[in-house]
């Protein structure tokens, strides 16, 4: 599969049959322009350079992915990678960042519950077995996690899986149905929306499997936390399992801190250093 927008209204019976086992792994994303995207983080970040860091969360996230997707041994269940994008009419923008095999599927629908649930509609009807809805706000998500989702839906029984975010929200919801309850009448952008779902499923009968805990990164005090973890090693401390390199965004960021160090002069000096120069005057250096 190349480069292309999939059309639920156009897939051919072949093309549907043979996607019946695959996983599609499915990023939710907004064009990375400038004023539209991680609005959030700007301050402590111009509109430009929230733009940008959103940019390599994309990259980051998508490559990520497509390790996923390229791994699948056999007997295990396959998966693919799309992106399901807003606003139509920026194909071109998107086209640039895939992976190869990757492929696009538009976005519709107002609200973002029902952007969601007309996401997992459209895939589902271009024949893939499995569909997973993925935030594009969390560079450093474990791949591991991402492998999971995969495997759990490989399994004949219905079910979702969720991975919950440290906000309260998730950052990937996967389901072999696309079940409208999951979506409707729930508080987005608060700390209840995995609860909210999650009571939602198994309201309905539906198993819940639960992914690792992770993070989104969308105001300042999360972009704290992923600088720490990128930067300084720093691991958040709910984590379980190593979170995923991000060199896009850790590269961004780095960039970020040396144009800043520029400006202010550096905020951490060289330990070496600083223990070199505590001998020589006697003083205590805290």
């Amino acid at each position: 599969m190349g480069k292309r927008v999939l059309d639920p209204r156009a897939c051919g019976a072949a093309e549907v049959a043979s996607r019946s086992g695959v996983c599609a792994l499915t990023v939710m994303a907004k064009a990375p322009r400038r004023g539209s995207v991680k609005t959030r983080l700007s301050p402590p970040l111009s509109a430009d350079e929230a733009a940008g860091l959103g940019l390599c969360f994309l990259r980051d996230t998508l490559e990520n992915l497509a390790a996923v997707v390229g791994r699948a041994a056999p007997g295990e269940r396959a998966a693919a990678g799309l992106i399901s994008y807003t606003p139509p009419g920026d194909e071109p923008l998107f086209e640039a960042l895939l992976p190869q095999g990757f492929a696009l599927v538009t976005q519709r629908g107002d609200g973002f519950g029902e952007r969601l649930l007309s996401a997992a509609h459209d895939i589902l009807a271009c024949g893939y077995g499995s569909v997973c809805l993925i935030d594009a706000d969390s560079p450093t998500v474990p791949r591991e996690a991402y492998q999971q989702a995969v495997a759990e839906l490989a399994c004949p029984e219905d079910r979702i899986v969720i991975g919950l975010a440290a906000d309260g929200g998730y950052y990937l919801i996967g389901m072999k149905q696309a079940h409208a309850a999951l979506f409707e009448r729930i508080a987005w952008s608060t700390a209840s929306v995995y609860a909210e779902t999650r009571g939602r499923a198994l309201a309905a009968g539906i198993d819940v499997v639960e992914l690792p805990l992770w993070y989104d990164v969308d105001d300042g005090a999360t972009l704290a936390i992923l600088k720490a973890e990128l930067l300084a090693g720093i691991a958040p401390g709910f984590a379980t399992l190593p979170g995923y390199a991000a060199p896009h965004t850790r590269e961004f960021l780095l960039a970020l801190d040396l144009e800043l160090n520029a400006v202010l002069g550096p905020k951490v000096e060289d330990p070496q250093a600083l223990d070199a120069r505590q001998e020589d005057s006697g003083e205590d250096v805290l």
